[in-house]
Formats: C-alpha cells, sequence, structure tokens
C-alpha cells in the first residue's frame, strides 16, 4: 500500500492501516528513539506514544512525496522527545568555554570499524541535553536556530553543547580504539 493510501484509510479511522502503519515504521522509528534516549524502556515508550500521536494527528499530515510520511512521524518523535528533555530540566548548560578540550579527531579509517551498537552506545551516554543537541544537529539536521527555539536556549547555548558532545564522542572513541587495538 502506498504512503498516500495508507494516509488515506488512517484518516478514515481504518484499524488494519493503522496497524500497517505501526509495521511499516516502529522499527525505524525506535532507533530513532534510542538516539535520544539512553534507557531502551524510554525510547520504546517514545516511539510508542509518538505512534499514538501520529494516527491521532495523521488527518494533519499533507503528503510532499515518498518519504515524507516517515520524516512527518519522526518530527513528532523528536519534539517529543526535546518536550520531554525541557520538562525535566536537564538544561543546565554552561557556557564555560574552558571545558571544552582540544581532543583531535580519530582517523577516520579506524572510526569506520566501530560497530553500529557501539557508537550508538556511546552517543546515549552522553547527558540528556548533549545528546539531544548532537541529534539535532548531526542526525536530523535542525540548525541551531531550531535547536534554540525547541530546547529553549541561546544559539551560542546549542552551538557550546555541540561542541561538548562531539569532544565527548571524540574521547569515547579514543578510548574504545586505545582499548582494542
Amino acid at each position: 500500500m502506498s504512503e498516500q493510501e495508507l494516509v488515506q484509510k488512517c484518516c478514515a479511522g481504518d484499524v488494519i492501516a493503522q496497524g500497517e502503519l505501526y509495521t511499516q515504521y516502529a522499527g525505524r522509528l525506535l532507533a530513532l528513539c534510542r538516539r535520544y534516549c539512553s534507557d531502551p524502556d524510554d525510547a520504546h515508550d517514545l516511539m510508542q506514544d509518538a505512534m499514538i500521536k501520529a494516527v491521532e494527528k495523521i488527518h494533519s499530515f499533507t503528503y510532499r512525496g515518498n518519504g515524507s510520511l516517515y520524516s512527518w512521524i519522526s518530527r513528532i518523535a523528536v519534539n517529543m522527545a526535546v518536550s520531554s528533555i525541557r520538562k525535566h530540566r536537564f538544561l543546565r548548560i554552561s557556557l564555560d568555554s574552558t571545558a571544552l578540550k582540544d581532543i583531535p579527531d580519530p582517523p577516520p579509517e579506524e572510526v569506520v570499524d566501530i560497530p553500529k551498537e557501539t557508537m550508538l552506545e556511546m552517543i546515549s551516554n552522553m547527558p540528556p541535553v548533549r545528546r539531544a543537541v548532537f541529534n539535532m544537529y548531526c542526525i536530523d539536521g535542525y540548525s541551531h536556530k531550531e535547536i534554540s527555539e525547541k530546547l529553549e536556549i541561546t544559539e551560542k547555548g546549542s552551538a557550546s553543547t555541540l561542541a561538548k558532545a562531539r569532544n565527548s564522542l571524540k574521547q569515547q572513541i579514543a578510548d574504545y580504539l586505545k582499548k582494542n587495538e
């Protein structure tokens, strides 16, 4: 069934189409949620909540071409993750530039050999705000302006947090490579 047909049937309240929507998108959406939540159960809850919200709001979806349905659903999940972070008041961002160590970039040929699950674990080890900013900027393509609006921080705060997240990831990669020489 095409995305357009799936949306039309979901809008009509077709339970089978809603199940198909879940079947088609839950796996990828869970992977996205795992990037924002360090706890697998929290990621699963976020994915479920995002899918429920998508079904509830499906009538507001506008088809923009193949893949636009997943993009729309993933935006819902990211917004819910960001809202959760904001709600739990983890937004204590230090702008202390001395905290940014200059860690050299790891050699790309060595990073390629790091298993995907290990990289995801490294990202999930970051504090919630760093993880959110890193995911939003590096993976989901948000600008610092968009991040600052969603997380209710300054653009400089977003950029500073991203720098800290990248340094944290570089350090974890360096430690991993050293440990696995």
